[in-house]
């Protein structure tokens, strides 16, 4: 008598299909890793946007002029930073953070970064309104 080797056709057939199977559940979620990759960048521009913010508004409480519309601030590794209401300037935003490749300010639109390789994926500063109403930073990605 002889032994058996290897497998049968129906038993290979069933282990595709298993595979397959497996495969179709297990697709959709490395796929979406990659959208939320983009959205876990976005949020760590936007707490480097607030960490800063913070920093140059501690500088004006320091100097006395956080409750004025227009006034600057010295910060020892970049220069002067111009302050609305104790917090930088939208245009100033750039400055007092590090954004590099593939995050890039928006030309035209002061404080609005994007990414690169996805225009739906932005974050937005907005400059203080008033002296009671801080900055605010906002993630949106699609």
């Amino acid at each position: 008598m002889q032994k058996q080797q290897g497998f049968t056709l129906i038993e290979l057939v069933v282990v595709i299909i298993i595979l397959g199977i497996l495969a179709v559940t297990a697709v959709p979620k490395f796929i979406d890793l990659q959208d939320d990759a983009k959205k876990a960048t976005a949020q760590g521009v936007e707490a480097s946007i607030k960490g800063a913010a913070q920093m140059v508004y501690a500088k004006s409480l320091i100097a006395g002029n956080e409750d004025q519309a227009a006034a600057s601030v010295a910060v020892a590794t970049i220069g002067t930073v111009n302050t609305v209401y104790g917090y930088p300037a939208a245009a100033d935003v750039k400055n007092v953070i590090d954004v590099s490749d593939p995050w890039a300010e928006v030309s035209g639109a002061a404080g609005t970064f994007q990414y690169a390789e996805d225009t739906g994926c932005q974050v937005v500063y907005t400059e203080a309104a008033s002296a009671s109403a801080a900055a605010k930073t906002q993630v949106n990605c699609g």
